[in-house]
């Protein structure tokens, strides 16, 4: 597959919410079940906050493009002296999971963080997304921590993953 990755535009906001809402359905419905999966989308992947988003001085939100279509994003945050950045969010479009898509997403967020002087990048993934915890866990992401998370009402279980860029 080919697959472009390029800086999120507001233009590409729609975009990315049907893939988060395809993604986040598919890797999550098991674990908080279908109607909080839909009220997070509507939260926190509004077209309008999407686009803020994209424009923030202290992070980068990519997207990747195949055939012209947005088929993942991810965006991560600097942190400070203190803080290790932060992996905000990447998914994937479900009939793209296992081509690379996500691999080449992460990979180049972690090639910008370093030049941006990150040595840590750090991210929390629920425990009973298994797709997600085997893709961090395959590229080095080690659980530092689970803690009980909550969303929307539901509760589940999560961990707290780092690598050290």
């Amino acid at each position: 597959m080919d697959v472009e990755i390029a800086t999120a535009t507001p233009d590409d906001a729609g975009a990315v919410q049907r893939v988060a809402r395809e993604s986040w359905h598919a890797a999550h419905d098991g674990v908080v079940g279908p109607d909080v999966v839909e009220t997070a989308i509507d939260e926190w992947y509004d077209v309008d906050s999407l686009a803020a988003s994209m424009d923030r001085d202290d992070g980068r939100f990519l997207v990747a493009r195949a055939d012209g279509a947005v088929v993942g994003f991810a965006q991560a945050v600097l942190g400070d002296e203190d803080d290790p950045a932060y992996l905000a969010r990447i998914y994937v479009a479900p009939h793209c999971w296992g081509e690379g898509v996500g691999t080449d997403l992460l990979g180049r967020l972690e090639r910008w963080l370093r030049e941006a002087g990150a040595d840590r990048l750090r991210l929390a993934v629920m425990t009973d997304n298994e797709v997600g915890n085997a893709f961090y866990g395959e590229r080095g992401y080690r659980v530092l921590d689970e803690r009980e998370g909550e969303l929307f009402g539901a509760t589940f279980e999560e961990s707290i993953r780092e690598k050290r860029l």
